[in-house]
């Protein structure tokens, strides 16, 4: 069963940057997508960046693009978000997810770390 656990989320100043941290468990992550999606207060869950575990290829929402940066440690089976240039915007709950290739849907969800940047 897969297992991951954020961490790295806190309080930070607009302009200010932040590394968030999924730790992955459970299985072998080969063949997989790995991804950080978030949900602000009173939105809908939003998709922000993904990574393929195996070639690292990376891909993210418009709104982040040149801000934030996905990447991947295999040795450690850890994924991190580095976010710069934080804005008011970018205040929700960070959750990690993870889907194989051959699915649609992702699979596998984090419990969250919370994200609040201040003007």
């Amino acid at each position: 069963q897969v297992q991951l656990v954020e961490s790295g989320g806190g309080l930070v100043q607009a302009g200010g940057s932040l590394r968030l941290s999924c730790a992955a468990s459970g299985r072998t992550f080969s063949g997989y997508h790995m991804g950080w999606f978030r949900r602000a207060p009173g939105k809908e869950r939003e998709f922000v960046a993904g990574i393929r575990w195996n070639s690292g290829s990376t891909y993210y929402a418009d709104s982040v693009k040149g801000r934030f940066t996905i990447s991947r440690d295999k040795s450690k089976n850890t994924v991190y978000l580095q976010m710069n240039s934080l804005k008011p915007e970018d205040t929700a709950v960070y959750y990690c997810a993870s889907r194989a290739n051959s699915d649609y849907s992702w699979t596998s969800w984090g419990q969250g770390t919370q994200v609040t940047v201040s003007s």
